[in-house]
């Protein structure tokens, strides 16, 4: 069973700090909603009040239409995945997996260890049932925190940054393994972190928050490619911003292409909506599939730089110091 959240102008202060400001959000029956924004801007403080550890000031939390002011967490049907997994080191994996219905007292033993041995099978684990978690790799803790809240059946999952502590390449593979399973289980889900890498790969919608407040909400590609302010084309991924005639133009490093037509060294238009640059490369960053410049633009009074990601082999010539000429094969205007 999963459920739709609910979030109405939800408002939570530590002290005269406000934490989180007049947030409204639904998050749609078995989704996967991430709530994506730096240190400090009231991520973690969301999830807590969905939880049911802080009560919201003002505003409503709605699961499946029904107020949950007053109800406590335990009630609430909401399982909670936290950044240290919270594992009990003297407990072995099945035991730490069966702590929260042994503390329910709703089932018997033989239901316990049946409920436990089938959720420890969807995820992989039921060979480590056994064992200790000091015996267990990072991604296995990771499922093993997972099993713990999906065997009480919830109805929607919260993560606050369940990967942060594995090195990148195990954190990519159990990214993978992650979304296959909340898709798998159909699960309503609310997925906390700065990365915006883990925001884009696993996420049905993403809600980018600054300062306690929701900036935009939206699926990966429309806050991606269209975002609504400098502050959200920045934090979600790589941007440049071209100021002209008090518009704002943004260009990820990715949507450039070189070209070797002949120009004059200064910006302009070509065909309405293509925009030529030329300039002198001042850095190289090689990244494997792709190298990316730094480059000086020219012919202009403020000699702004912009960076550019350009395919590895058709960079392989290109050096420091070396004038190119690229054309943006996309561009996005903010509005002011």
């Amino acid at each position: 069973m999963t459920a739709k959240l609910e979030l109405k102008n939800l408002s939570f202060s530590f002290g005269n700090t406000p934490a989180v400001s007049d947030i409204s959000l639904r998050v749609e029956e078995g989704s996967f909603t991430t709530l994506l924004g730096p240190s400090g801007c009231g991520k973690t403080t969301l999830l807590r009040l969905i939880s049911g550890f802080l009560q919201p000031q003002s505003g409503q939390v709605l699961i499946d239409g029904v107020n949950q002011a007053g109800i406590e967490v335990n009630e609430r049907k909401v399982g909670i995945v936290f950044q240290d997994y919270a594992l009990f080191p003297h407990l072995s994996v099945a035991d730490n997996i069966a702590y929260g219905l042994k503390i329910q007292k709703s089932n018997s033993k033989e239901e316990i260890k049946q409920l436990v041995t089938e959720i420890a099978s969807s995820l992989g684990i039921e060979s480590l049932l056994l064992r200790f978690p000091n015996e267990l790799s990072g991604g296995q803790q990771q499922r093993v925190a997972l099993a713990r809240s999906l065997v009480l059946k919830p109805k929607i999952l919260l993560m606050d940054e369940p990967l942060s502590s594995l090195d990148t390449k195990l954190r990519t593979k159990v990214r993978e393994e992650l979304k296959e399973i909340q898709q798998k289980l159909k699960i309503t889900t609310v997925y906390v972190t700065h990365d915006q890498e883990e925001a884009l790969s696993l996420s049905t919608k993403i809600a980018v928050l600054n300062e306690g407040k929701l900036l935009q909400e939206g699926n990966p590609r429309e806050i991606y490619f269209a975002p609504k302010s400098e502050f959200v084309a920045d934090f979600v991924g790589k941007a440049n911003f071209l100021k002209k005639d008090g518009k704002t133009t943004m260009i990820r490093p990715e949507w450039f292409e070189l070209t070797h037509q002949s120009q004059a060294w200064e910006n302009e238009v070509v065909a309405s909506e293509t925009i030529l640059l030329s300039g002198t490369i001042l850095s190289e960053q090689f990244l494997g599939s792709k190298s990316r410049f730094v480059i000086q633009t020219c012919g202009t009074d403020s000699k702004e730089t912009v960076t550019a990601d350009f395919d590895t082999i058709e960079a392989e010539s290109l050096r420091i110091g070396d004038r190119i000429v690229m054309r943006a094969k996309k561009s996005w205007e903010i509005q002011p």
